[in-house]
């Protein structure tokens, strides 16, 4: 388990995380002080990387394909990273890093080192962390890439000042992760699925279970169940909240069944987990208004005598998990 923050870590400063040209990555604070380390964002279609150096700041960001595999892709992403390591490294001779942060999707024990299911990356109880440690020659903090997301915004983002807490990623998919005082619950890689979690009996969702809330009121259901509706394909869920704006009935049953899902898990998690802030982010985050204002008003609605969290929008953005990668790995040192 991670150790929770001093007090200290939820002061605000001004600093922000650059690349080595000074590009911003996020209006955050900086890693600040501390050890050299390689961190590794894994998808299923990318690797985001770069080199921390001791002042925090991020050498060398880039974005590169996953490698494409049959099967299991576990050697050939591990090969991979060996040649990112390489040419970070080689890069800035003058950063020496000290340890490795590695996240990745799908169902992870941290504490085992183990990939324990991913199915676009075709892994089962894949000892990722000691191959990859063996392959860098570094230790090396393992984590899921949205766990330590919600590590960097509990540390650096929408989450500091709150020990309990849910941070929802709400995109093509839906991922969460669950902080429990000022530490990431975990149940062995399995807590925060919240995606997963089932709000009605349909539709069937790409994972097999019904009625699973990303299957409802994800940015690509949103999108999907419009093109499947009328028969036209919208610019993104984006489009069918400003159709829904405009008066288009559909978009607007579509939108508002979206939102009475999220509101509907949203209600059960205040009742079971009574976190103290749900921080939201990715793509439909960026909804503003018609997101946060509507779920707080429906929250309100729905429940009772519940303690009503705070709706807060992410601050990391895309980078919450790469950051969050070098966070774990500044634990090792």
């Amino acid at each position: 388990m991670m150790a929770s923050p001093d007090p200290s870590d939820t002061a605000p400063v001004p600093d922000v995380v650059k690349d080595a040209s000074g590009e911003r990555l996020a209006s955050v604070r900086s890693l600040g002080q501390g050890a050299p380390v390689l961190a590794f964002d894994v998808g299923g279609t990318d690797i985001k990387s770069a080199l921390f150096d001791g002042d925090g700041i991020a050498r060398g960001l880039r974005r590169t394909p996953t490698p494409v595999a049959d099967g299991d892709r576990t050697g050939v992403l591990i090969e991979r990273l060996g040649v990112l390591a390489a040419e970070l490294t080689a890069d800035h001779p003058d950063v020496v890093p000290q340890a490795v942060g590695l996240v990745v999707p799908g169902i992870v024990d941290a504490d085992a080192g183990l990939g324990v299911f991913a199915s676009n990356l075709g892994w089962h109880d894949a000892p990722i962390r000691d191959l990859a440690a063996a392959e860098l020659g570094l230790p090396v903090g393992f984590d899921h890439d949205v766990r330590a997301a919600s590590w960097a915004e509990h540390r650096l983002g929408g989450a500091r000042a709150y020990a309990n807490s849910v941070v929802l990623v709400i995109g093509t998919g839906i991922a969460g992760a669950l902080l429990v005082g000022g530490v990431p619950y975990t149940a062995g890689g399995y807590a925060g699925e919240i995606g997963h979690s089932p709000i009605a009996d349909g539709p069937i969702c790409a994972c097999g279970a019904r009625g699973c809330l990303e299957a409802v009121a994800s940015a690509g259901a949103i999108a999907r169940r419009y093109r499947e509706a009328t028969g036209v394909t919208p610019d993104g869920a984006k489009d069918v909240i400003a159709r829904a704006a405009a008066g288009d009935q559909v978009a607007a049953d579509i939108w508002n069944s979206a939102l009475d899902a999220l509101t509907m898990s949203l209600a059960q998690l205040t009742a079971v987990v009574a976190p103290e802030a749900v921080v939201i982010g990715g793509g439909l985050s960026r909804a503003g208004g018609a997101l946060f204002d509507e779920l707080r008003s429906r929250l309100a609605a729905r429940l009772s005598f519940h303690r009503l969290p705070e709706l807060v929008p992410a601050e990391l953005s895309g980078n919450a998990g790469l950051i969050g990668a070098a966070l774990r790995a500044r634990e090792l040192v």
